[in-house]
Protein backbone atom coordinates (compact mmCIF):
# COMPACT_ATOMS: atom_id res chain seq x y z
CA UNK A 1 0.00 0.00 0.00
CA UNK A 2 3.05 2.37 0.51
CA UNK A 3 4.15 2.29 -3.10
CA UNK A 4 0.84 2.70 -4.57
CA UNK A 5 0.33 5.28 -2.03
CA UNK A 6 4.02 6.90 -2.91
CA UNK A 7 3.46 6.20 -6.97
CA UNK A 8 0.12 8.06 -7.00
CA UNK A 9 1.99 10.92 -5.15
CA UNK A 10 4.55 11.11 -7.71
CA UNK A 11 2.21 11.10 -10.64
CA UNK A 12 0.26 14.27 -8.91
CA UNK A 13 2.91 16.05 -7.85
CA UNK A 14 4.31 15.84 -11.67
CA UNK A 15 1.13 16.79 -13.21
CA UNK A 16 0.89 19.95 -10.75
CA UNK A 17 4.64 20.96 -12.05
CA UNK A 18 3.45 20.27 -15.45
CA UNK A 19 1.13 23.00 -14.77
CA UNK A 20 3.49 25.63 -12.81
CA UNK A 21 6.38 25.52 -14.83
CA UNK A 22 6.56 26.91 -18.19
CA UNK A 23 9.79 25.27 -18.82
CA UNK A 24 8.57 21.94 -18.42
CA UNK A 25 4.76 22.48 -20.33
CA UNK A 26 6.65 23.79 -23.09
CA UNK A 27 8.84 20.46 -24.00
CA UNK A 28 5.65 18.53 -24.46
CA UNK A 29 4.42 17.89 -27.81
CA UNK A 30 1.85 20.38 -28.89
CA UNK A 31 -1.20 19.70 -31.80
CA UNK A 32 -0.19 21.94 -35.06
CA UNK A 33 -2.22 24.71 -35.25
CA UNK A 34 -4.06 25.47 -38.54
CA UNK A 35 -4.52 29.52 -37.73
CA UNK A 36 -2.52 30.53 -40.69
CA UNK A 37 -2.35 33.03 -43.10
CA UNK A 38 -1.66 32.89 -47.16
CA UNK A 39 1.43 36.01 -46.58
CA UNK A 40 3.22 36.32 -49.85
CA UNK A 41 5.71 37.92 -51.69
CA UNK A 42 4.65 38.56 -55.63
CA UNK A 43 5.90 39.52 -58.75
CA UNK A 44 4.17 40.50 -62.20
CA UNK A 45 4.78 40.81 -65.73
CA UNK A 46 2.52 42.73 -68.09
CA UNK A 47 1.91 43.63 -71.23
CA UNK A 48 0.42 47.80 -71.36
CA UNK A 49 -2.22 48.71 -73.18
CA UNK A 50 -3.06 52.22 -73.63
CA UNK A 51 -7.28 53.09 -73.11
CA UNK A 52 -9.62 55.93 -73.51
CA UNK A 53 -7.00 57.43 -76.02
CA UNK A 54 -7.92 59.84 -78.86
CA UNK A 55 -8.47 58.83 -82.66
CA UNK A 56 -5.20 60.32 -83.71
CA UNK A 57 -2.97 58.09 -80.71
CA UNK A 58 -1.04 55.14 -81.65
CA UNK A 59 0.87 52.65 -79.52
CA UNK A 60 4.12 51.48 -80.94
CA UNK A 61 6.61 49.54 -80.09
CA UNK A 62 7.06 47.33 -76.80
CA UNK A 63 5.02 48.35 -73.62
CA UNK A 64 5.85 46.39 -70.99
CA UNK A 65 5.44 46.66 -66.81
CA UNK A 66 7.09 45.14 -63.91
CA UNK A 67 5.64 45.11 -60.29
CA UNK A 68 6.72 43.30 -56.73
CA UNK A 69 6.13 43.85 -53.21
CA UNK A 70 4.79 42.09 -50.27
CA UNK A 71 0.55 41.52 -49.63
CA UNK A 72 -0.50 40.34 -45.91
CA UNK A 73 -3.44 38.43 -45.31
CA UNK A 74 -5.77 39.03 -43.07
CA UNK A 75 -8.60 35.62 -43.26
CA UNK A 76 -12.08 36.21 -42.41
CA UNK A 77 -13.71 32.90 -42.19
CA UNK A 78 -12.94 29.53 -39.90
CA UNK A 79 -11.56 27.79 -42.64
CA UNK A 80 -9.43 30.42 -43.82
CA UNK A 81 -10.26 30.00 -47.13
CA UNK A 82 -11.60 33.68 -47.51
CA UNK A 83 -9.81 36.64 -46.65
CA UNK A 84 -8.70 40.36 -46.86
CA UNK A 85 -4.98 41.32 -48.57
CA UNK A 86 -3.61 44.30 -47.83
CA UNK A 87 -0.26 44.61 -49.88
CA UNK A 88 2.92 47.31 -50.21
CA UNK A 89 5.15 47.25 -53.49
CA UNK A 90 6.46 48.93 -56.48
CA UNK A 91 5.66 48.81 -60.26
CA UNK A 92 7.27 50.61 -63.36
CA UNK A 93 5.70 50.27 -66.74
CA UNK A 94 6.73 52.03 -70.11
CA UNK A 95 4.47 52.98 -72.90
CA UNK A 96 5.46 53.16 -76.74
CA UNK A 97 3.38 55.87 -78.61
CA UNK A 98 3.39 59.07 -80.96
CA UNK A 99 2.60 61.22 -77.92
CA UNK A 100 5.63 63.74 -77.66
CA UNK A 101 5.50 65.44 -74.17
CA UNK A 102 7.68 68.54 -73.77
CA UNK A 103 7.85 72.36 -72.67
CA UNK A 104 8.23 75.44 -74.67
CA UNK A 105 10.61 78.40 -73.50
CA UNK A 106 8.08 79.34 -70.86
CA UNK A 107 8.40 76.11 -68.68
CA UNK A 108 4.80 75.63 -70.18
CA UNK A 109 3.89 71.43 -71.08
CA UNK A 110 3.24 70.87 -74.67
CA UNK A 111 1.45 67.69 -76.01
CA UNK A 112 1.90 66.83 -79.55
CA UNK A 113 1.12 64.54 -82.26
CA UNK A 114 4.10 63.35 -84.14
CA UNK A 115 2.36 61.55 -86.35
CA UNK A 116 0.76 64.48 -87.92
CA UNK A 117 3.68 66.95 -87.29
CA UNK A 118 5.88 64.85 -89.28
CA UNK A 119 8.52 64.75 -87.55
CA UNK A 120 11.04 61.98 -87.85
CA UNK A 121 11.50 59.42 -84.86
CA UNK A 122 13.27 56.62 -83.57
CA UNK A 123 11.27 56.01 -80.38
CA UNK A 124 8.66 57.65 -78.40
CA UNK A 125 7.85 56.54 -74.84
CA UNK A 126 6.47 57.61 -71.27
CA UNK A 127 7.47 55.64 -68.05
CA UNK A 128 6.25 55.46 -64.55
CA UNK A 129 7.51 54.30 -61.34
CA UNK A 130 5.24 53.47 -58.78
CA UNK A 131 4.84 53.07 -55.06
CA UNK A 132 1.62 50.59 -54.91
CA UNK A 133 -0.78 49.03 -52.42
CA UNK A 134 -3.20 46.45 -53.55
CA UNK A 135 -6.14 45.90 -51.30
CA UNK A 136 -7.54 42.12 -52.39
CA UNK A 137 -10.72 40.34 -51.63
CA UNK A 138 -9.24 37.17 -51.62
CA UNK A 139 -10.89 33.79 -51.70
CA UNK A 140 -8.47 29.99 -52.73
CA UNK A 141 -9.00 26.18 -52.04
CA UNK A 142 -5.75 26.14 -49.36
CA UNK A 143 -4.91 24.37 -46.40
CA UNK A 144 -1.86 25.30 -43.77
CA UNK A 145 -0.43 22.01 -45.27
CA UNK A 146 -0.95 22.43 -48.74
CA UNK A 147 0.85 25.33 -50.74
CA UNK A 148 -0.56 24.14 -54.05
CA UNK A 149 -4.50 25.64 -54.51
CA UNK A 150 -6.63 27.75 -56.85
CA UNK A 151 -7.06 31.26 -56.10
CA UNK A 152 -9.14 34.67 -56.93
CA UNK A 153 -8.29 37.56 -55.89
CA UNK A 154 -9.96 41.09 -57.07
CA UNK A 155 -10.13 44.23 -56.07
CA UNK A 156 -8.26 47.81 -55.75
CA UNK A 157 -4.60 49.13 -56.49
CA UNK A 158 -4.01 52.34 -54.97
CA UNK A 159 -0.56 54.01 -56.51
CA UNK A 160 2.17 56.94 -56.84
CA UNK A 161 3.93 58.13 -59.44
CA UNK A 162 7.01 59.18 -57.76
CA UNK A 163 9.23 59.22 -61.12
CA UNK A 164 7.43 60.59 -64.15
CA UNK A 165 9.75 60.21 -67.63
CA UNK A 166 9.28 60.96 -71.26
CA UNK A 167 11.75 60.11 -73.92
CA UNK A 168 12.22 60.88 -77.78
CA UNK A 169 14.63 59.69 -79.43
CA UNK A 170 15.97 60.44 -82.92
CA UNK A 171 18.96 60.64 -84.55
CA UNK A 172 21.93 62.67 -83.10
CA UNK A 173 18.85 63.75 -80.60
CA UNK A 174 17.04 62.69 -77.25
CA UNK A 175 14.36 65.06 -75.57
CA UNK A 176 13.63 64.02 -71.92
CA UNK A 177 11.01 65.15 -69.89
CA UNK A 178 9.53 64.63 -66.00
CA UNK A 179 8.25 67.59 -64.74
CA UNK A 180 4.60 67.39 -66.10
CA UNK A 181 2.32 69.54 -64.06
CA UNK A 182 -0.64 67.67 -65.68
CA UNK A 183 0.07 64.20 -64.67
CA UNK A 184 -2.49 62.67 -62.28
CA UNK A 185 0.32 61.13 -59.92
CA UNK A 186 -2.27 59.37 -57.76
CA UNK A 187 -3.33 56.45 -59.33
CA UNK A 188 -6.12 54.12 -58.30
CA UNK A 189 -7.23 50.66 -60.42
CA UNK A 190 -9.45 47.52 -60.44
CA UNK A 191 -7.17 44.19 -60.40
CA UNK A 192 -8.68 40.65 -61.46
CA UNK A 193 -6.30 37.66 -60.49
CA UNK A 194 -7.21 34.32 -61.05
CA UNK A 195 -4.85 30.81 -61.33
CA UNK A 196 -3.33 27.94 -59.58
CA UNK A 197 -0.49 27.66 -57.49
CA UNK A 198 2.34 29.93 -58.05
CA UNK A 199 1.37 31.22 -61.88
CA UNK A 200 -1.67 33.26 -62.10
CA UNK A 201 -3.12 35.18 -64.54
CA UNK A 202 -3.86 38.93 -63.83
CA UNK A 203 -5.36 42.28 -65.46
CA UNK A 204 -5.27 45.64 -64.41
CA UNK A 205 -7.49 48.28 -65.71
CA UNK A 206 -6.77 52.15 -64.67
CA UNK A 207 -9.77 53.93 -63.32
CA UNK A 208 -8.08 57.69 -63.05
CA UNK A 209 -6.71 59.16 -66.51
CA UNK A 210 -3.02 59.96 -66.34
CA UNK A 211 -3.35 63.63 -67.58
CA UNK A 212 -5.33 66.48 -66.87
CA UNK A 213 -6.10 69.32 -68.93
CA UNK A 214 -3.86 67.64 -71.83
CA UNK A 215 -4.46 68.64 -75.12
CA UNK A 216 -3.75 67.80 -78.25
CA UNK A 217 -4.99 70.48 -80.69
CA UNK A 218 -8.36 71.21 -78.67
CA UNK A 219 -8.60 67.39 -78.29
CA UNK A 220 -8.27 65.84 -74.38
CA UNK A 221 -5.44 63.68 -74.09
CA UNK A 222 -6.55 62.38 -70.88
CA UNK A 223 -5.80 58.70 -71.15
CA UNK A 224 -5.42 55.62 -68.81
CA UNK A 225 -4.01 51.71 -68.95
CA UNK A 226 -5.05 48.47 -69.43
CA UNK A 227 -2.17 45.83 -68.23
CA UNK A 228 -2.85 42.18 -68.78
CA UNK A 229 -0.40 39.54 -67.70
CA UNK A 230 1.26 37.04 -64.83
CA UNK A 231 1.40 37.29 -61.45
CA UNK A 232 3.85 35.37 -59.64
CA UNK A 233 2.62 34.46 -55.77
CA UNK A 234 6.08 33.05 -53.30
CA UNK A 235 4.69 32.38 -49.29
Amino acid sequence: MKYKFLIFLFWGLAARAQQTNPAFADSIPTVIDSSYREDQFYFGLSFNFITDQPEFLDQNGFSAGLSGGFIRDIPLNENRNIGIGIGLGLAFDSFGQNLFIGEDQDGNSVFRNLNQDGIDYDSNRFNTFLIEAPIQFRWRTSTFDSYKFWRIYTGLKLGYIYHFRSILKQTGNTVKQSDVPELERFRLGASFTFGYSTFNFQIYYGLNPFFDGATVEGEDVSISTLRVGLMFYIL
